[in-house]
């Protein structure tokens, strides 16, 4: 079993999903007592977040640079950024490390092409929405066509991660005004909707609603098992 590296805390509320899934995959694969090996590090997110919204996104990437650095020293054999946002520095973040990243949109356009989906809807922080490095990659190197909320709905998506769900903060209201905007993406032509921030499976299951959700937490976590398990 290889040991998967894991640079987390970006919130430390959806890293916990991570380790929980992560673990719960290898036990169901292998039985008995058997648990991953992970080598976790977790950052403060107050630094990471501050940095984002100030668009020092170098900073960002060194302190993240300088974690995925540990991880590795750590004896991790792969490396999973536990958030989509952060993948927007995940060239900066190879620099630092020989180890391979896993990237986390790259595991889910591998699950959206399994179903067939050609057009997908995107949730995410503003960062992840708007800017190429997440959709770009999705759509030119798997051809899968994304579709995001108006600017309005991207504010309320982004503004619910970072005021309650990145808190701990779980509310009814807040996910149906999720749930109204996963329906406007329907209505784009959206066949299903990622749920691109790894905070966004706290507020919204698959059980609130008929449009199929990819979670990219679980998507994540389920490919590091894989990895991990993998005969080389």
């Amino acid at each position: 079993m290889k040991t998967i590296g894991l640079l987390g805390g970006m919130s430390w509320e959806s890293t916990l999903s991570y380790y929980k899934s992560i673990n719960e995959g290898v036990k169901q694969a292998l039985g008995g007592l058997h648990s991953a090996k992970i080598c976790l590090y977790s950052v403060n997110f107050d630094e990471i977040e501050k940095l984002q919204h100030q668009g020092r996104w170098d900073e960002t990437a060194t302190i993240l640079g300088e974690a995925a650095a540990s991880v590795e020293s750590g004896g991790a054999d792969f490396l999973l950024i536990c958030t989509n946002t952060m993948h927007k520095v995940a060239p900066d973040i190879e620099k630092h490390i020989t180890i391979p990243i896993l990237h986390i949109a790259d595991a889910t356009a591998e699950a959206l092409k399994n179903d067939g989906i050609k057009k997908v809807g995107l949730l995410g922080t503003r960062f992840t929405m708007e800017q190429p490095f997440y959709k770009d990659r999705l759509i030119e190197q798997h051809g899968i066509n994304v579709v995001v909320p108006n600017e309005a709905d991207r504010t309320l998506v982004h503004d619910i991660i970072y005021q309650e769900l990145c808190r701990g903060e779980i509310k009814d209201q807040s996910r149906q005004v999720y749930l109204e905007i996963i329906a406007r993406l329907q209505q784009q032509g959206a066949e299903a909707v990622i749920l691109g921030c790894t905070e966004i499976a706290l507020l919204v299951q698959q059980q609130h609603t008929d449009v199929a959700l990819f979670d990219t937490t679980a998507i994540h976590a389920d490919a590091a098992v894989s990895m991990a398990l993998k005969q080389n």
